[in-house]
C-alpha cells in the first residue's frame, strides 16, 4: 500500500485543475487577447486566443480569475465550477491605470495601443510615426513612398524597416527606385485597429528587411456603424471617405471602404495630385475552431512634383521655397491586393494560421536630381518604372507543451515577377532618350522559422531560429546576346530574449538577434553573389514601468553592427559599396494620463552612428538622424470635445562624411480639435500651427543650373508644408 501512495504521489503534486471559456462584448463578438489572470495566484495567467478562448491551469475553486483589456471593463469573477465560462466585457472609455505590463517582448506595443486611443490616425502619413522615434520625409508631393528614418538609419523608403499590413509584406525587393520600397498610400488610415512594432531583429517570424525594425499593421475585421467623411481645406485640398457596414453577425461581418483626395499641395506648381482607394474585407468565424478573413483592394495615385530644389536657387531668387527647377517631375503607381487568411484552433493548446496573397503593382516615377549636369541641353530628367506582380503564402503553427512552455513554427514563399524594370533618360516625360537600365527580374524567397517561450517563475525566455533562401535572376535586355543569370544564397538568422518579470507594474528585458537585408537583384549578380545578404546584429537592454498607476515609461539601451553591404542606386543605375557601420543609442518613451480626459505623450532618442573602417572625422553616416524628439497633449471625450497638440523635433545631421555639411533639423507643431455631436463630428486639423518654415528632406547633391558654367554640390531639399488647416465632417449612421 505505501508503495502504491508513493506511485501516486507525484501525480496528485502535478495534477492541476483547467478551467477553460470564451470572452466575448455585448455585441457577441469574440475578443482575443484578453489577460485572463488568477489573483489568487499571481504567476499563472494566459491570454484569449483568435477566437475568443482561454484555458487556464493551475485554478481551484473559490480562486478569483480577472478579464483585463484595455477596451473593455475589467471584469473579476469566483470560481463556482470547472464548467466552461462565457464571459462578457462592457466597453469603456480608456484609463492607462487599466494597463499592466506582462510577460510579453514586445514591450512597445503597450505605447501603439495608447497613442492609437488617444491620438486617431489622420493620415496615411501619421500610420508610420504612430512608431516611437521613427520619423518620415515625403520629397514628391505625396505620391512617392515616404523616406523612413529610425534608430540611426536613413532606411531610404524602407530598406531597413519591414513592413506589411494584414500580414501581407508591403516593401518591394529589387524596385526601379530604392531597394525596400515601401508605399503604404493604399491603406485607407481609418480602417487601421491595431499597430504592432519593435525596433531591432529579435522575433524569428520577421525576416527580411527587418534590421532596424518592424512595423506591422492590422486592418479591423468590423466596423459597428457605417460612416461618410470630407474633409476640405487650404491649396484646394479635398478629400471624402466612406465605410459602409455590409454584414455585422456574431460570427461573420463585412464592409466597404472608400476614400478619394485631391490637392495642389503648397508648392508654387500645383501638383494635381488625386489617389483613390478601395478596400473590402470580410471575416467569417465558419465555426468555434475556425476563422476566414479575406480583403480585396485596389488604390490609384498620378501627381506632379516639385523634386529637390538647390539652395542658391532659392538664395539667388531664382525660384521661392516652395519652387522648382524641373516642374515636370512626377509619376503615377497604383496597387491591386488579394489576401486570404485561415485560422484554425487545433485544441485548447495549440493552432494554425494560414494566408495567401497575391499583388499587381504599377509604378511611373519622373525625377531631376542634378537638372543639367549630365544633359546641358535637354536636361537630366529620368524615368523608372516598376511592372510586377507577387504571389506568396505563410503558415504557422502555434503550440504549447504546458504552462511554462510555448512555441511557433512556420514557413512560406514570395516571388516577386517583375518585367521591364526600367531606368531611362527622359525629356518632358514624352521622349525617351536613353536606355539606362532595363530588364526583367524575378526573385523568390523560401523561408523556415521557429520559435520557443520558456517561462520560469518570474523569468521568460525566448529562443528562435530562422533561415532565408533566395534564389535571383535577372534578364538584361540592353545587353547584345540574351542572358538570364541568376544565384542563390541562404543565411541563418538566430534570436534569444530575456525578460524578467518583477511585477505588472515593472519589467526588464535583454534581446540579442541577427538579422538581414536582402540587396538588389542587380547587385546580385554584379558582385556574383558575394555579400549578398548583409547581416545586421542587435542588442536591447530595457524596461517597462509603471511608477504610479497613470504613468508608464519605456526605455532601452541599444546597440546594431551592420555588415559590409553594395547598394543599387536606382536613380543611376550603378553599385556603391559601404562598409561595416555601428550604432548605438537610446531610446526613452513617457506615457502619463493626468486625469479621466487628458493625456500626455513624449518619445526621445539619441543615436550615435558610425562608419567603424573610416578614419575618425571622415566616418559620418550621412543622413543618419541624431537626435528626436516628440511630445504631445490629447484631449479625449470631454463633454464630447477631442483635441491635440502634438511636435516633433528632428536635430541637425550629417549630411556628408566628414560632417562639414549638416541637414538642418526641424521643430513642427500640429493641431487638432473634434467636437461630437449625436451621429456628426466637425473637427479642424492644422499642420505647422505656428507656419515654420522647414526642410522635410534634405541631400547633398551635385547638380548645375541651366545658366551655370560648373557644377556645384550643395545641399538640395524639398520644403515642409507650411500652415494648413482642414475642416473636417464625418457623418455616423
Amino acid at each position: 500500500m505505501k508503495f502504491l501512495l508513493l506511485l501516486l504521489f507525484p501525480v496528485f503534486i502535478f495534477s492541476q485543475n483547467i478551467v477553460r471559456g470564451i470572452v466575448s462584448d455585448e455585441n457577441g463578438h469574440l475578443v482575443e487577447n484578453v489577460l485572463v489572470k488568477n489573483i489568487s495566484k499571481s504567476l499563472y495567467h494566459t491570454h484569449t486566443d483568435i477566437s475568443g478562448n482561454f484555458s487556464l491551469e493551475n485554478v481551484n475553486l473559490q480562486d478569483s480569475l480577472e478579464f483585463v483589456h484595455q477596451d473593455f471593463e475589467t471584469q473579476k469573477i469566483v470560481l463556482k465550477n470547472l464548467e466552461n465560462l462565457n464571459i462578457i466585457l462592457e466597453k469603456k472609455s480608456f484609463q492607462i491605470k487599466e494597463i499592466t505590463i506582462t510577460k510579453n517582448l514586445k514591450n512597445l506595443n503597450t505605447i501603439s495601443k495608447i497613442d492609437l486611443q488617444v491620438q486617431p490616425v489622420a493620415s496615411s502619413q501619421d500610420l508610420l510615426r504612430k512608431v516611437p522615434g521613427l520619423f518620415i520625409g515625403q520629397h514628391a508631393g505625396g505620391g512617392k513612398a515616404e523616406q523612413i528614418f529610425l534608430r540611426g538609419f536613413d532606411a531610404d523608403h524602407g530598406t531597413d524597416v519591414a513592413i506589411s499590413v494584414d500580414g501581407m509584406p508591403v516593401n518591394m525587393v529589387s524596385h526601379a527606385h530604392g531597394q525596400g520600397y515601401a508605399d503604404l498610400h493604399f491603406v485607407i488610415p481609418e480602417t487601421v485597429e491595431s499597430i504592432d512594432f519593435d525596433k531591432g531583429s529579435y522575433f524569428a517570424d520577421k525576416g527580411d528587411f527587418a534590421t532596424a525594425g518592424f512595423v506591422a499593421f492590422k486592418t479591423r475585421d468590423f466596423f459597428d456603424k457605417s460612416s461618410l467623411g470630407l474633409e476640405i481645406g487650404q491649396f484646394n485640398t479635398f478629400r471624402t471617405n466612406g465605410i459602409f457596414n455590409l454584414l455585422n453577425k456574431n460570427n461573420q461581418s463585412a464592409y466597404f471602404a472608400g476614400e478619394f483626395l485631391m490637392t495642389d499641395n503648397y508648392f508654387d506648381a500645383p501638383q494635381n495630385f488625386n489617389r483613390i482607394n478601395l478596400f473590402g474585407k470580410y471575416t467569417s468565424r465558419l465555426s468555434d475552431k475556425d476563422r476566414l478573413s479575406v480583403s480585396v483592394s485596389h488604390f490609384n495615385s498620378k501627381w506632379d512634383a516639385s523634386g529637390q530644389i538647390p539652395e542658391r536657387a532659392v538664395n539667388s531668387g531664382l525660384i521661392s521655397h516652395f519652387g522648382a527647377i524641373d516642374n515636370t517631375e512626377g509619376g503615377t503607381t497604383s496597387r491591386s491586393n488579394f489576401n486570404l487568411q485561415y485560422e484554425r484552433k487545433m485544441n485548447d493548446d495549440s493552432f494554425i494560421r494560414n494566408q495567401v496573397y497575391f499583388n499587381k503593382y504599377d509604378f511611373k516615377l519622373y525625377s531631376n536630381f542634378t537638372f543639367f549636369l549630365n544633359d546641358p541641353i535637354n536636361g537630366d530628367q529620368i524615368r523608372q518604372k516598376d511592372n510586377r506582380t507577387i504571389v506568396g503564402f505563410q503558415s504557422e503553427y502555434n503550440g504549447k507543451i504546458n504552462d511554462n512552455i510555448s512555441f511557433k513554427t512556420g514557413g512560406g514563399l514570395r516571388n516577386d515577377n517583375n518585367k521591364d524594370i526600367e531606368l531611362s533618360h527622359t525629356k518632358n516625360r514624352q521622349t525617351v532618350l536613353q536606355y539606362l537600365s532595363l530588364g526583367d527580374i524575378n526573385q523568390t524567397n523560401l523561408f523556415g522559422y521557429g520559435s520557443w517561450d520558456f517561462s520560469f517563475g518570474k523569468w521568460l525566455i525566448n529562443a528562435g531560429l530562422r533561415v532565408d533562401y533566395f534564389k535571383f535572376n535577372v534578364v538584361d535586355q540592353l545587353a547584345e546576346n540574351y542572358q538570364n543569370q541568376s544565384e542563390a544564397k541562404a543565411v541563418l538568422s538566430p534570436k534569444l530574449n530575456f525578460l524578467y518579470f518583477f511585477n505588472t507594474g515593472f519589467n526588464a528585458f535583454l534581446k540579442l538577434g541577427k538579422g538581414f537585408h536582402s540587396n538588389d537583384a542587380r547587385v546580385v549578380i554584379a558582385e556574383k553573389g558575394k555579400s549578398i545578404l548583409p547581416a545586421s546584429y542587435n542588442a536591447d537592454l530595457g524596461f517597462s514601468w509603471k511608477p504610479l498607476p497613470n504613468v508608464l515609461i519605456n526605455a532601452s539601451l541599444w546597440y546594431l553592427f551592420l555588415e559590409q553591404e553594395f547598394v543599387y542606386v536606382g536613380d543611376e543605375a550603378v553599385v556603391e559599396p559601404s562598409g561595416k557601420t555601428a550604432r548605438k543609442g537610446v531610446d526613452v518613451g513617457l506615457r502619463y494620463q493626468l486625469n479621466n480626459w487628458l493625456f500626455w505623450n513624449t518619445d526621445f532618442t539619441y543615436t550615435h552612428a558610425r562608419a567603424i573602417q573610416e578614419a575618425k572625422g571622415n566616418d559620418y553616416i550621412p543622413l543618419a538622424p541624431k537626435t528626436t524628439f516628440v511630445s504631445g497633449l490629447s484631449v479625449k471625450n470631454l463633454k464630447n470635445f477631442s483635441a491635440g497638440i502634438n511636435a516633433r523635433y528632428l536635430g541637425d545631421r550629417p549630411a556628408n562624411e566628414d560632417n562639414s555639411v549638416i541637414a538642418k533639423g526641424y521643430f513642427i507643431t500640429d493641431f487638432s480639435v473634434n467636437y461630437q455631436f449625436r451621429k456628426v463630428s466637425v473637427g479642424i486639423n492644422i499642420d505647422n500651427i505656428f507656419n515654420t518654415k522647414w526642410k522635410e528632406t534634405q541631400f547633398l547633391t551635385e547638380s548645375r543650373l541651366q545658366n551655370e558654367t560648373e557644377s556645384v554640390e550643395e545641399i538640395h531639399y524639398t520644403a515642409g508644408t507650411p500652415f494648413n488647416a482642414r475642416l473636417i465632417l464625418k457623418y455616423n449612421f
